[in-house]
Order: structure tokens, then C-alpha cells, then sequence
């Protein structure tokens, strides 16, 4: 590995961001010290304008290898992800065959190793198939054989329905050191709905999905992980009933965190528009769930914001609300929609921001990588004066479909290293 020396930047480090200069050895941050006093490197790069953060780390992400491709492989998300600063994602299981037991996780991790430019972490099963229903997946097996590598258990795209079920479920994975990352969501509840349930839904015909179909199973497993001991993380928080429950849950001192998206904190149901890249899953809520969600990432109650990039092919999303497949891209579009909408606006400090894109995920999941001395050299290297619209057209993950189209932002990620490997370099 190059020996590199990052000069003349702007640099994150211990919650604040101070001029410095970072020398990279080994893969690994040698030193952190005022411009000028640090040398020795073969390379150096004149960082002069930017500001040196921590990659991102993505809790939730759907790259579809194995098993749908056509949607996005290791190799193309990955790519993606650099391109958007990130250094580490975690890989949900709606996959086939499903990472339900050691065997079909390896076989996940073999690809991994083979076409992924960064670090990605992949989430076991909770249940058998991913099914959200029937038998426990092989955690004992799981845990022998693949405990290094996995990020913690999720059947994402499914709630649990039965209570007997997430409970004994809960009660498993609290003895295996590891987190359950849960989709919050009762089936009986949504009644073939494709959007919230609120005024766009309703002026414009459509069945509409509630907001306690959310926050009722998040109610459940709060109390669930209370007795059982499971460290527990919450998806994709979207109601601001979610919020409230989540803020309780702390107050407690219960082991719990949640998550949103950057879609839930920048747009809502008066931003809708009849177009398959406005469909994701929980749907985008009212003005009131955004302000709440945004309200809780500046306060400290949400923890994480992770994109949940789902992507799908582009026939798939061509059908109108109704009938296109849930989920959108984010990888690519996180930081500059997140910096332009609340970094810009006064909502949140740009420290505030790395620390629920970089900080504050790897502190809940246990990985390494930032700019302090012997950190893994995971960094990415952020313009923020850059001006531009967001153009799908040029992303590298192989899904297109963004309600960010279009949207003019500031903030751009220029160059992103994995242990101190340029993974992705601004063309």
C-alpha cells in the first residue's frame, strides 16, 4: 500500500472539524497534526477546499446478489456506494437463496470477496426463507462459522407477525452478540396499499397504507427487546409515532436505535407525483411525520440515517404507483440531498450530519474505520461548494429510479479510499 499525506484540508475529527493535516500508512491513519508538520508519504494529495471525513457507513442496503442481478450485483452497488462516500454497507437478505443458514451466507460473502471495492456486511435471516413466519434461521450455525462477517439479523421486506415468534427470536440473538434490525410492519394493516394513507391518497384514488401499521409492531418490539435483552434497531422509521415511541425507548434505557431515510426527511406525501420512483417502502408520510423525523435526527433521538437503496430494473418501476415495485436508489444522491436540505438550511451542523452517515453506525454495529491515529483508513473527501443537479442517468448502481432526479444540490463526494485504497475517484 502507497504511504498517502491528505494536505491543506479541512478534517473531521473527535466531533469537530478543524484544518489538518492526515497521513495514511499501511492503510491505517498514521498521524493527524497541522498542516505542514507532517511528511514521509509517496503520495500526497492537495486537499485544499474539502473536507476529510470518516466514509460513510450504510446499515441498509439491498444489492439483490445472488439471485436477482438484473436489479444490481455486489460489484455494481459497491461502486455505487464508493461513488456516494461509503466505505461500509450492510447487505439485506431478500436474496436467493436467502442467507438463512452458514451455507447460503458463504456463498453471499464468497462474491463479497471477490467483486465488492469496500467492506460489506451482510444481515443473516431471522427466520427460515426470510419468510417472516415458520421456523428460526440456523443462528448456531451462522455464528461458528460466519460471526466475522455478519451484521446482525434482519427478515427486512417482512415484519414478524406472530409475537411467540419475534420473541423467541429476540431471546436467540441477544446470546449471539449481535443486533436485530427490524422491519416494522402488520401485513392485516395495509390493505393493498401502495402509498400513505393521507390527502394525496385520497384526492388521487388510491388505497393508502396507515402510519400505525408501522408504529404498532414498533410499539410490540420495543417492549419485547425490553425483557429479552436484544440489542434491537429499527428500520426505516417513517411515522412520527415511531419517533415517539423511539424517544421513550431511550429515556427508558432500553438497548434500542432507530434509522431513517434521507427521502422520509426531505420530501413527503405533498411532493408525490404519479411516478414509480416516488413508491418506496414505508411510503413517504405527511409534512408533520417529516418535521418529526428531521426534529429526531437533530436531537439525538434517530441515530443513523441509512439509504435502504432497493433498486429495480427499469420496466419495474415504469408502471405508475400502482403498479411499480417498492423501493428507490440512494447511494449515489445521501450526502448532497442530506447537506443542501439540512445542512444548508441551518437544521443540523455538518459535524451532525457525519456523525449520523459515519460516527454513529459504526459505534451501534461495532466496525472500525475513521481519521483518528491507528483507525483503518476508510475516508472519503467532500466538496462542498460543488453545484449541480442530481442526473440518474450517470449513476453506477445499475437502478435509476430516484424521486432526487433533477433536484439541484450543493455537496459532492470527490474521492473515496477504503484502507487507504482509492475505491472511487471523481472523474
Amino acid at each position: 500500500m502507497t504511504d498517502i499525506l491528505f494536505t491543506g484540508g479541512r478534517v473531521y475529527a473527535a466531533g469537530h472539524i478543524e484544518e489538518a493535516d492526515v497521513l495514511v500508512r499501511g492503510g491505517r491513519v498514521k498521524a493527524v497534526g497541522p498542516h505542514g508538520s507532517l511528511c514521509g508519504a509517496r503520495c500526497t494529495i492537495d486537499c485544499s477546499g474539502l473536507v476529510l471525513s470518516p466514509g460513510f457507513v450504510d446499515v441498509h442496503v439491498h444489492f439483490r446478489e445472488p439471485g436477482f442481478e438484473y436489479k444490481e450485483t455486489i460489484a455494481t452497488g459497491s461502486r455505487a456506494a464508493a461513488r456516494g462516500g461509503y466505505t461500509i454497507v450492510c447487505t439485506m437478505p431478500n436474496l436467493n437463496p436467502a442467507p438463512d443458514c452458514a451455507e447460503s451466507l458463504q456463498r453471499q460473502i464468497d462474491i463479497i470477496d471477490r467483486d465488492s471495492c469496500i467492506r460489506i456486511y451482510p444481515y443473516a435471516t431471522i427466520t427460515k426463507g426470510q419468510k417472516g413466519a415458520g421456523e428460526l434461521a440456523d443462528y448456531d450455525g451462522i455464528m461458528s462459522s460466519c460471526a466475522a462477517r455478519v451484521a446482525g439479523f434482519s427478515d427486512d421486506g417482512r415484519g414478524v407477525q406472530s409475537s411467540e415468534l419475534m420473541e423467541e427470536a429476540m431471546k436467540a440473538i441477544a446470546g449471539t452478540g449481535k443486533l436485530m434490525a427490524a422491519h416494522c410492519e402488520v401485513e392485516k394493516l395495509l390493505h393493498g396499499g401502495c402509498i400513505h394513507e393521507g390527502h394525496y391518497a385520497e384526492r388521487n384514488g388510491h388505497v393508502g397504507i396507515s402510519s400505525e401499521s408501522e408504529w404498532a409492531e414498533v410499539a410490540r418490539d420495543i417492549e419485547m427487546a425490553a425483557r429479552t435483552g436484544c440489542p434491537y434497531h429499527i428500520c426505516h422509521i417513517s411515522t412520527k409515532e415511531s419517533v415517539a415511541l423511539l424517544r421513550e425507548a431511550k429515556r427508558r434505557g432500553l438497548n434500542v436505535t432507530g434509522e431513517t431515510g434521507p427521502h422520509y426527511l426531505v420530501l413527503c406525501e405533498d411532493d408525490m407525483r404519479e411516478e414509480g420512483r416516488f413508491k418506496m417502502n414505508p411510503p413517504l408520510r405527511s409534512a408533520e411525520d417529516r418535521a418529526a423525523l428531521v426534529e429526531a435526527v437533530a436531537d439525538g433521538t434517530i441515530d443513523i440515517i441509512a439509504t435502504d437503496h432497493a433498486p429495480h430494473s427499469a420496466e419495474e418501476k415504469s408502471r405508475g404507483l400502482e403498479g411499480s415495485a417498492m423501493g428507490i436508489v440512494g447511494l449515489e444522491t445521501a450526502f448532497p440531498v442530506l447537506y443542501t436540505h439540512l445542512v444548508l438550511s441551518g437544521t443540523i451542523t455538518l459535524e451532525r450530519l457525519i456523525e449520523v452517515m459515519a460516527v454513529n453506525p459504526r459505534r451501534r454495529f461495532g466496525f472500525d474505520g475513521g481519521i483518528a491515529p491507528g483507525d483503518r483508513a476508510d475516508i472519503c473527501l467532500l466538496d462542498l461548494g460543488a453545484r449541480y443537479n442530481i442526473d440518474s442517468n450517470t449513476f453506477l448502481s445499475k437502478g435509476r429510479s430516484t424521486p432526487f432526479d433533477g433536484m439541484p444540490v450543493c455537496g459532492e463526494v470527490v474521492m473515496t479510499f477504503s484502507e487507504g485504497i482509492p475505491v472511487y475517484v471523481k472523474k
